[in-house]
């Protein structure tokens, strides 16, 4: 093939659309003051369908933020021994060589694509790297450390032959699935350090005959290494090796998909109580502390969240009420000093029209809210105040009954709505503020929606028939909600997702999104994580994981209408009633 054949070779084949093939990163090795790989490796992930990058060996923290923000998935390459150190240990006289640097680069890496929630497979070193960076620990040499006799775990055969066996753990883990249900697979073998502990969060999948472990998974998350080399025997036309980068690249691919739906798409967050773990001033600018800021907010490609001014349940006297009061303005005003300290990252927004704005800006938005109509007193003038000030929303009451209705922890001391409460909702019909009835006891929520003229919101609330606690609802309750037009926010605290609250995971949001969406419809439901009020689960712990309910979404097969209306599509619908009574015009949660 001379010049101009090759030419139009490449001509030709750029012509055709392509579908979209996911990118993946490769951890490169460090040898004699290069960056390189093995062949295989790339060869592995172009037959599974992906686009290998090779990331150079460097520590720059800010370039390699820019190298992985590009990447839909990682491979975490072998190579040499890790320096014992980073796990609190003195090495040993059978450690081998180390290279600091790679280490460094290593854990890097990892660190940045575990804020970004990329899809992460690891061979071998990466295998071990990946345990290390999540908490777990290693043998530096297992025919010195390890208590049971060995395998012998370094092979003198060429890499794409297999020199022993693993067995597969039969958890349902991923392997398991992978591998199509088979106890036994062969593998090569080429390493003398090991997992020893095993990272919280994680589990085995794959153990050798002598107790070595071999394979490891993250519950929740799309992260799960091996101890041997697939990419050898891979290359060589083994099938079930194959079949492990063809997982990590279906992976990616969904992935590829969350982050395209994100960034077309706005998405929002209807609770979060980050005002209130910050005693006095605090900047949303900064990473350090809570699991809601900007940082977080950019990684996870989180558009929009709701703060609200939380103010708990007090003494309902004129110095208690007037001290709720204030205290709700104060972190308002805090709220809002945001958009003062980040201009060019954020903006304050009070109507559907700003929210949508901030997304064309490409500026994260943040809504305002007050948690507990106990800050209004009992002065009904203090709900405009509140408007002024740009509050979209108000939750009724919070544990513990008030002067405006009862609780789902109260004492039913008004059967309901009070007198004032009553008054109360119509004001806020009037004025274009959202009711959350969120926290309300159901005698409260019937009464609302007998009396609200627009739709209402549970701003974080989950689904009692799957967790039977009474600050979800029950399916009678989101069934009226829904024929009020109003809006579920699923909530990510503990106890309302699983009875069993340490177990309370990913998955479970999700079941309690499937079944608001199967008993009244896919247009009464959203996310209100209620992150720094508690909120969290396993999975999805901060803004920056968020993104991880839009792959499982995918997952479960919801189109992006669907997830456009789950993420923010609902509730905007909710918010443009309320603030356009009588005459509702619709807004369309879309970035055209």
């Amino acid at each position: 093939m001379n010049l101009q054949e090759l030419q139009e070779h490449i001509d030709q084949c750029t012509s055709v659309k392509r579908q979209h093939m996911p990118v993946i990163g490769i951890s490169a090795n460090r040898k004699e003051g290069m960056s390189c790989i093995g062949e295989n490796y790339v060869q592995a992930i172009l037959e599974a369908g992906g686009v290998p990058v090779l990331i150079p060996v460097i520590t720059d923290i800010k370039a390699l933020d820019i190298l992985v923000s590009g990447l839909d998935g990682l491979l975490m390459s072998g190579g040499g021994d890790i320096n014992p150190l980073y796990t609190d240990e003195e090495p040993i006289p059978q450690l081998q060589e180390v290279d600091n640097f790679r280490d460094e680069y290593d854990l890097i890496l990892l660190r940045l694509a575990e804020n970004r929630q990329l899809p992460i497979m690891g061979i071998c070193r990466g295998h071990q790297i990946i345990n290390v960076a999540f908490g777990g620990s290693i043998y530096q040499d297992i025919h010195s450390q390890a208590e049971s006799p060995l395998l012998k775990h370094s092979q003198v055969s060429a890499r794409e032959y297999p020199s022993h066996s693993v067995t597969l753990e039969e958890n349902g883990n991923r392997l398991w699935s992978i591998f199509k249900g088979e106890k036994r697979i062969l593998v090569n073998s080429f390493h003398h350090q090991a997992i020893k502990e095993i990272a919280p969060g994680f589990r085995a999948t794959a153990t050798a005959s002598d107790d070595i472990n071999e394979g490891i998974e993250n519950i929740e998350k799309t992260i799960f290494s091996i101890q041997w080399h697939p990419e050898a025997m891979a290359s060589k036309g083994d099938e079930k090796m194959r079949s492990l980068f063809a997982y990590h690249i279906e992976n990616a691919s969904r992935f590829a998909k969350a982050k395209a739906f994100h960034q077309r798409f706005i998405t929002i967050d209807s609770h979060t109580d980050t005002p209130m773990i910050f005693p006095k001033e605090f900047n949303l600018g900064e990473r350090a502390g809570g699991k809601v800021n900007l940082p977080l907010m950019e990684e996870g490609l989180i558009d929009t969240v709701f703060m609200v001014a939380y103010i708990p349940q007090g003494k309902r006297d004129e110095e208690g009420l007037s001290q709720a009061t204030a205290h709700a303005i104060e972190r308002l005003k805090q709220i809002k000093r945001q958009q003062l300290l980040n201009p060019d990252r954020m903006l304050i927004a009070t109507t559907p029209e700003e929210i949508i704005e901030g997304k064309k800006q490409g500026k994260k938005v943040i809504c305002l809210g007050v948690e507990n109509g106990y800050a209004l007193g009992k002065r009904i003038d203090n709900l405009r105040m509140f408007k002024e000030m740009g509050v979209s929303y108000i939750t009724l009451c919070h544990n513990g009954d008030n002067d405006i209705c009862d609780s789902a922890k109260g004492n039913q001391e008004w059967n309901g709505l009070s007198p004032f409460g009553k008054e109360v909702v119509k004001e806020m019909n009037r004025l274009g503020i959202m009711i959350d009835i969120s926290h309300a006891a159901e005698s409260t929520i019937y009464d609302v929606l007998r009396l609200s003229e627009v739709p209402v919101i549970a701003s974080h609330s989950s689904a009692r028939a799957l967790c039977d606690h009474p600050r979800n609802l029950t399916d009678e309750q989101l069934k009226a909600l829904a024929a009020h037009g109003g809006v579920a926010q699923v909530c990510l605290y503990k106890g309302f997702i699983n009875k069993e609250e340490e177990k309370a995971s990913l998955s479970d949001v999700i079941r309690h999104i499937n079944h608001i969406v199967n008993l009244v419809g896919i247009d009464h439901v959203g996310i209100g994580s209620d992150f720094d009020g508690d909120g969290e689960v396993i999975g999805c712990a901060a803004a920056n994981e968020l993104i991880n309910i839009t792959v499982r979404l995918i997952k479960e097969g919801y189109s992006d209408e669907d997830i456009q209306k789950i993420w923010g599509g609902n509730l905007l619908r909710v918010m443009t009633a309320v603030q356009n009574f009588p005459n509702e015009q619709p807004v369309k949660n879309q970035i055209q």
